[in-house]
């Protein structure tokens, strides 16, 4: 079995409101480059080659045209739509037979982590998934009581998540990233719609849990985190993304530049795309990336 990427697009951003009106929210620059970007380096460096975004019935032409098939990167790029927002769990529902029993990571695109050890914690999430058979990252942040907090034992292994509690148990939640094996699409279609009549991912995570199935990767305080629901924190995404870059001398959100790392595209292919782009500082990027390898 080999595992597959999911990167769920289809959010309408009715908080971006009117920014999202003639622009498909995933697509919308952070900084330099479409938030999509971000989460889809992460599953590229992860190895993962096989992709599927699942996107608004409105939105599949402008991804099709922004991301193809993926070739020219060595990847596969593969779309369905979900026209009703059904909740994050209704995913492994649209892509059941696309996944045909292969383990999965599935990635929300409005989330961005910036961080030296990100890649190595999601490499870790993910050999914990194939030994257990799912994995969550736990993310500390000062405010857990607006999010789905997670409960700890003595070994800090999770043991329960509690919903926007009024005293947390601890300070850590779930952001936009899980590691889920082949049984993910079968645990999905036991779900019930909850109060808000949407397929709860807390729901799936608590089945992994119930069935002694899931691990936690604990985020350090090293990695930030943002959710780019509104505009002040598509904003604030932004600067972080632009003053991280400007620190450490390197451009993240570069799936181009990860897929050759793994080996899927060779330099001249990198070029090529590099050549494509070459009148923007992305490009001149990839290009001066070459130079220096």
């Amino acid at each position: 079995m080999k595992t597959k990427g999911i990167i769920l697009a289809a959010g309408k951003g009715t908080r971006l409101m009117p920014a999202t009106i003639p622009a498909s929210k995933p697509l919308l620059p952070l900084y330099d480059k479409p938030m999509i970007y971000y989460p889809l380096e992460t599953l590229i460096r992860l190895g993962i080659k096989d992709i599927l975004f699942i996107v608004q019935e409105d939105d599949l032409l402008i991804f099709k045209k922004t991301f193809g098939s993926g070739s020219d990167v060595g990847l596969n790029f593969s779309y369905e739509i979900q026209n009703v927002q059904r909740g994050i769990a209704d995913a492994y529902f649209i892509a059941d037979k696309y996944l045909d029993g292969n383990p999965s990571v599935l990635a929300l695109s409005d989330n961005i982590f910036l961080g030296k050890k990100y890649f190595d914690y999601a490499n870790s999430a993910l050999l914990k998934m194939q030994d257990l058979g799912g994995s969550v990252f736990g993310l500390p942040v000062p405010d857990p009581e607006k999010f789905g907090v997670i409960e700890l034992d003595e070994n800090n292994n999770i043991i329960g998540i509690e919903e926007k509690p009024s005293k947390p148990k601890s300070n850590l939640i779930i952001p936009g990233f899980y590691f889920f094996d082949s049984d993910a699409s079968e645990y999905a279609k036991t779900l019930k719609p909850s109060n808000r009549g949407e397929l709860e991912i807390t729901d799936l995570i608590e089945i992994y849990l119930s069935k002694k199935k899931l691990a936690l990767e604990i985020l350090d305080n090293s990695i930030i985190w943002h959710d780019t629901g509104n505009a002040n924190a598509l904003l604030e995404a932004a600067q972080k993304v632009k003053l991280y870059e400007e620190n450490n001398e390197l451009k993240i959100g570069s799936y181009e530049i990860a897929s050759f790392e793994k080996g899927f595209i060779n330099k001249n292919e990198l070029n090529n795309i590099a050549e494509k782009l070459i009148k923007s500082d992305y490009g001149k990027y990839i290009k001066e990336y070459l130079t220096n390898i």
